[in-house]
């Protein structure tokens, strides 16, 4: 189970940051609450940087790290818990607990500081989770826990649950802490967490985050009922708790399956070819061996060493020597010797005096590929020289007589340099180690001589003579066999070991297979954008329920007052603005026009002869034909303007924006339409139009009067006209005709 759960380490750390992400949303939206006391607002701000920092820990996972970027997230990680710290800091001295300034940052960061000095990010992150994150989410804690004792019993069980939740959380981001090597301040790390619980204690937080962010919603939901005081919504929130709950449960599982099944697919693919690559990196070195194998038979067969192995007197110390340079050299081996069965030196390509020749053949007759030669079988060992500070390939094999009788043995001695040289180009990462999992050869040099896994101080001090001081980090954090997905050199890796024929040694591969994340990835964004499709259908459905139940509650006093108001300001017979309403519009224009320096105009206009339509054929034709005026004077003026009755066959047309000669051309499009309606009964109306501008100092009295005096002066004229009155400092465009009667200008004195 560990193993299974530390493979979606990339899905659990999106699931850990979504959580918080969703606990900072639903406290967002309960920060803007009315009558709210507690500091949301700093709660939110830790979970909404807490959540950014999760999914950076992702990237950091699935693409690469580095230490600037390791830095950047443990700084981040640190603003957030002083983000928490702030919050509980402020709430409990809001509710009379005592508690120091903000000077109290101060040491606290320091320590973290002390931390990041003893043993960089990691004692950081540390030292920030011990001093910033478990006070914090403790005090977090106490005070929900003050809080339900004050609260109705509706909100106090889900403010206990997430007190619990807060106080667990402390546990497992406040205690359990990543693993550091040299110090002894990782108490509870991450890979004893797992070992304990199976599990890592990133789910674990993630989900008290969902907890707590439930918690809190559940908590804002019953408030919102009390306040709403609707059964109707009571019932509704219960059902989309439980609905919200699903969904999202719903959408991680099948987001996870999703991510699976891609990350899966890929996975196979780089596995293959995983292991293709090492069968042929072991095939290669295979090959690299097998002729120095082929040549020490022929070398171990030949009748002249077998002479000079038998000390016969046909022996020729000459043609041995010759041929063993031949066979070293047709077998690209940098040494080669001949050993009788004590181990002494009859033949060496060395060129030595003869105490090294004795030197050398000592090592040789204690070495365990000659023991295996004298005991009759082919010997092979892989060595790392200190002095070349390259390894070699070491092969042995028994001569004996023709009667079979053992008589020593053959040796030659290959370095893997060529190899080195030949594979360096290798696409994929390998290297080969030794029995301590440190490298020997590998095609990336800066892994050359490193731990694969750790080692105990003892057993690095006893490879020191042959590797020097072994002091960097080991690679992995265990050692590991076969074939696995795990984090190697901090990037999440498939690794594989298979070990070397004759010998204790094992070629390692490794690859950053970007495609097997980024498969993963997509499963991983399909998976957020389906979060947060659903969660703004819900919330967004929960909002819309609660703004009904409001609107139901307010529906009656609203109409009430739509009603009144539309009564006040509406003309009963035509339906348009009245008299009241025009007041008010006439007065808003006219302090816009002097604030603004724009024109104004008013066009005042009554039926010609109305009083023989009512005497004629009564007043319901009457009304009849002011109800069809209307329509027709409503449907061609601006949507700016405002048409009026200003009282019985009198109509008013306030046109802000333009001048007055212009709403004389206006008005005689009025005139010349009116002039063509055919009234039931009656047939042909016509209307009598005054017009004005208003200029600067008018009063709204002042610009009616005008405007009265034009109609005034049009119905004298003759009636069916148009006539504009303007004050004489105002340019007149003289008289023009108009599009149903005559259209006069006059000057009129300024009424003082």
């Amino acid at each position: 189970m560990a193993t299974f759960l530390t493979s979606q380490l990339d899905f659990i750390f999106f699931f850990y940051g979504l959580a918080f992400l969703l606990f900072g949303a639903v406290v967002s939206a309960v920060s803007r609450s009315p009558n709210q006391t507690i500091p949301w607002p700093m709660l939110g701000a830790f979970a909404y940087i807490h959540g950014a920092c999760e999914w950076f820990d992702l990237i950091a996972l699935v693409v690469s790290d580095n230490p600037e970027f390791a830095l950047f997230r443990t700084v981040l990680m640190t603003v957030s818990f002083l983000a928490l710290f702030e919050f509980a800091r402020q709430d409990a001295g809001r509710i009379g607990i005592p508690v120091p300034g903000r000077w109290i940052y101060l040491p606290l960061v320091a320590v973290t500081v002390f931390g990041w000095y003893l043993a960089g990010v990691t004692g950081a992150n540390i030292m920030a989770r011990y001093a910033l994150a478990f006070p914090a989410s403790t005090l977090v804690c106490v005070l929900f826990a003050i809080h339900a004792r004050r609260a109705p019993p509706a909100e106090r069980r889900w403010l206990i649950v997430a007190s619990v939740a807060f106080g667990a959380y402390g546990v497992a981001a406040g205690l359990v802490v990543p693993p550091v090597q040299n110090y002894s301040f990782d108490v509870i790390n991450y890979p004893l967490f797992i070992e304990m619980t199976g599990m890592p204690v990133q789910l674990i937080r993630g989900l008290l985050a969902c907890l707590s962010a439930f918690a809190i919603w559940a908590f804002w939901g019953q408030r919102l009922i009390v306040n709403s005081e609707s059964a109707l919504y009571a019932k509704f929130h219960k059902r989309q708790f439980i609905l919200t709950l699903s969904a999202m449960g719903t959408v991680l599982v099948l987001g996870w399956f999703l991510t699976e099944v891609m990350g899966g697919i890929y996975k196979t693919h780089v596995q293959n070819a995983a292991r293709a690559d090492l069968n042929l990196i072991a095939s290669r070195l295979t090959g690299e061996t097998a002729t120095t194998e082929a040549m020490v038979q022929v070398l171990a067969g030949s009748r002249a060493v077998g002479e000079l192995l038998a000390n016969s007197p046909a022996a020729n110390r000459e043609r041995v020597d010759d041929l063993l340079t031949l066979e070293t050299q047709a077998s690209g081996a940098s040494e080669g010797f001949i050993l009788d069965r004590n181990g002494i030196v009859l033949a060496a390509t060395a060129r030595a005096s003869a105490d090294r020749i004795a030197t050398i053949g000592r090592d040789l007759s204690l070495a365990p590929y000659f023991r295996s030669a004298v005991a009759g079988n082919p010997g092979h060992h892989y060595a790392f020289d200190a002095a070349s500070r390259m390894p070699h390939y070491f092969v042995s094999y028994p001569i004996r007589n023709e009667k079979g009788v053992l008589l020593g043995a053959g040796v030659l001695k290959k370095t893997l340099a060529q190899f080195e040289a030949e594979m360096a180009g290798f696409q994929r990462s390998f290297a080969m180690i030794d029995a301590e999992g440190i490298v020997i050869l590998t095609n990336r040099p800066d892994m050359r001589l490193r731990m694969i896994w750790p080692l105990s101080a003892t057993t690095r001090a006893a490879l020191s003579p042959f590797y020097g001081e072994l002091t960097g980090a080991p690679l992995m954090a265990r050692e590991f066999v076969g074939a696995q997905w795990g984090t190697f050199d901090g990037n999440r890796d498939y690794i594989q070991r298979h070990g070397i024929d004759h010998g204790s040694w094992s070629l390692v591969t490794w690859n950053i297979p970007q495609g097997v994340f980024a498969s993963r990835v997509v499963g991983i964004v399909i998976t957020l954008l389906m979060t947060i499709m659903i969660l703004i259908y819900l919330v967004a459905r929960d909002r819309w329920m609660y703004d009904n139940v409001q609107l139901e509650k307010r529906f009656e006093l609203e109409e009430l007052a739509r009603s009144l108001d539309k009564r006040a300001a509406t003309d009963p017979l035509t339906g348009l603005f009245n008299r009241r309403k025009l007041d008010r519009s006439l007065t808003a224009e006219i302090m816009r026009a002097e604030r603004y320096k724009t024109p104004l105009a008013l066009m005042l206009f009554d039926i010609d002869h109305f009083k023989r339509v009512n005497d004629n054929f009564g007043h319901q034709v009457g009304d009849a034909v002011l109800i069809e005026l209307s329509r027709y004077a409503a449907a061609h003026i601006r949507s700016t303007d405002v048409l009026a009755r200003w009282g019985g066959e009198e109509f008013v047309i306030l046109c802000p924006g333009i001048s007055g000669p212009m709403t004389c051309l206006l008005a005689g499009n009025l005139l010349a339409g009116m002039s063509s309606l055919k009234m039931p009964e009656v047939g042909s109306i016509t209307c009598s139009f005054g017009v004005t501008e208003y200029q600067e100092g008018d009063t709204a009295e002042a610009l009616l009067m005008r405007a009265d005096n034009a109609l005034y002066r049009a119905k004298s004229n003759g009636r069916n006209r148009i006539e504009l009155e303007t004050l004489p400092n105002v340019e007149s465009p003289g008289t023009a005709p108009s599009a149903g009667g005559p259209f006069e200008t006059t000057k009129t004195p300024v009424r003082t």
